[in-house]
């Protein structure tokens, strides 16, 4: 339930195309708004793992994805006011370009989409480099794209100095109804590190005290927030967010692997699997000599394991241990890195071969180039620990390495379509209870998954009590 009474605003952050610097302002908004008292909910549009955990690090408060095309209108609306409950903003970072989405013919999938889904202002950010009175033909054409899309200003990124700004405004003058919110001077040390996947994660690089600070201060000195703050019209709410699920009684306790290199969950996934009754216990694959206590099922998300590929090898007991468990039948799913974990090999950019956990006898080995990226609908063609023969979900798919030893006895499970509906090779390989695959499912998308995996975590618990019984 949400407070009647409470005063709650928000914007979504939106860039004119990528790479135009709109993670870092939205980072120094949460900031900035954070250190001056206010509860900060975050959200990020799209299928992105890592920058909702800087988001989650910053504002004190778990950010989470939004999603045009995974996820329908009204879950991400319950998401978003779900999330709301006693607090006092909502910032919500956008992806790619703020119309850019499921193709050049339609909204869907966009940062414009979900604005006006969740009824907030955007504030474009635009990079600079380069620009001087052609911003203003830039930030006109934004502002006529769309009559329907509500605009709460602009902010010009990247800027070689205080004097460029000034030309960037009075281009705007006359031909611009959106204010300029302000623009943030190109600075090096502003720069986050980045790999393969994206920027570094908050694990390997979580942000301290005096980088958060500095964060709110890039802000507080290049942005008119007083301004931006009053001219933000309320939130209508609504009086009642209506559960999709309730919460069941805990029956099964469901480890996930969680360290430098496995990181990459949808919130949303843990919760839902535990308003299916299960008990979230993490361990980390690298460090922990043997898995959590009584346990019933296993879940390996995706991450960096390529980059901790030494320490995973070293830690034998562990590898052996979720074989071990993998041929005794406890439910297992992993996706990404984790289903690279759980093959026989894997070979780093370098070509060195690590042994990995062995329950899949694959090899997956790195590459320099991506190998493949974008959204995909999965159709379960057999049953699976998430899912019976039918059932289809949908996820994303981004990753460097691809199998380069595959057994033609292992079966498959999935029949796979990208977001255009062309059919992909079919994917998802079962070894007994265990599943693994590149993609990175959203239960969110199709609840049932989060249900199956734990009704079948609760059949091998209540195997194991009846073998321990006899």
């Amino acid at each position: 339930m949400i407070n009647k009474e409470a005063i709650i605003k928000g914007f979504v952050i939106a860039g004119t195309q990528s790479g135009c610097g709109k993670t870092t302002v939205t980072l120094g908004f949460l900031a900035a708004l954070t250190r001056r008292g206010l509860k900060v909910a975050p959200f990020k549009v799209g299928p992105d793992f890592i920058d909702p955990g800087h988001h989650t690090r910053i504002a004190g408060n778990q950010s989470r994805n939004l999603d045009g095309w995974m996820l329908s209108k009204d879950y991400n609306l319950r998401c978003f006011y779900g999330r709301l409950t006693d607090a006092d903003f909502a910032v919500v970072e956008g992806v790619m370009g703020l119309f850019d989405g499921y193709d050049g013919k339609s909204e869907l999938g966009s940062t414009a989409q979900m604005a006006k889904w969740l009824g907030l202002p955007v504030i474009l950010v635009v990079d600079a480099a380069g620009l001087a009175r052609s911003g203003a033909a830039v930030v006109m054409g934004f502002e006529h794209f769309d009559p329907e899309l509500p605009y709460a200003g602009i902010i010009f990124n990247n800027l070689g100095s205080s004097r460029h700004l000034q030309y960037l405004r009075d281009g705007l003058r006359e031909k611009v109804k959106m204010p300029c919110l302000g623009g943030i001077i190109r600075k090096a040390d502003l720069e986050m590190p980045e790999r393969h996947l994206g920027l570094v994660t908050r694990e390997d690089h979580p942000l301290d005290r005096d980088a958060v600070e500095g964060l709110a201060d890039l802000i507080e000195e290049s942005i008119d927030l007083d301004l931006l703050l009053n001219s933000l019209t309320e939130l209508k709410l609504p009086a009642q967010i209506e559960e999709s699920l309730n919460s069941c009684r805990k029956s099964v306790r469901i480890a996930v692997a969680r360290d430098n290199a496995f990181c990459f969950y949808y919130p949303d996934n843990l919760e839902l699997l535990e308003k299916q009754g299960a008990e979230i216990v993490t361990f980390s694959p690298m460090a922990a000599n043997d898995l959590p206590r009584d346990i019933d099922g296993l879940y390996l998300g995706g991450g960096y394991p390529e980059l901790f590929a030494a320490k995973l090898a070293g830690n034998k007991a562990m590898r052996e241990r979720i074989k071990a468990q993998s041929r005794g039948g406890m439910p297992i799913y992993g996706e990404c890195g984790g289903f690279m974990y759980l093959c026989e090999e894997l070979i780093d950019h370098s070509g060195k071969c690590y042994p990995m956990a062995g329950c899949f006898p694959f090899a997956a080995q790195m590459f320099p180039r991506l190998k493949a990226l974008g959204y995909r609908e999965i159709t379960l063609s057999r049953n699976t620990v998430i899912g019976n023969a039918g059932l289809t979900i949908r996820g994303h798919e981004f990753h460097y390495s691809e199998l380069t030893r595959l057994s033609s006895e292992v079966k498959t499970a999935y029949r796979i379509s990208d977001r255009t509906g062309m059919d992909k090779p079919p994917d998802g390989y079962i070894v007994e209870n265990t599943l693994g695959s590149y993609n990175h499912l959203h239960f969110g998308s199709q609840p049932m998954a989060a249900g199956q995996f734990v009704n079948n975590c609760l059949k091998y618990r209540l195997r194991k009590v009846k073998f321990n019984e006899t």
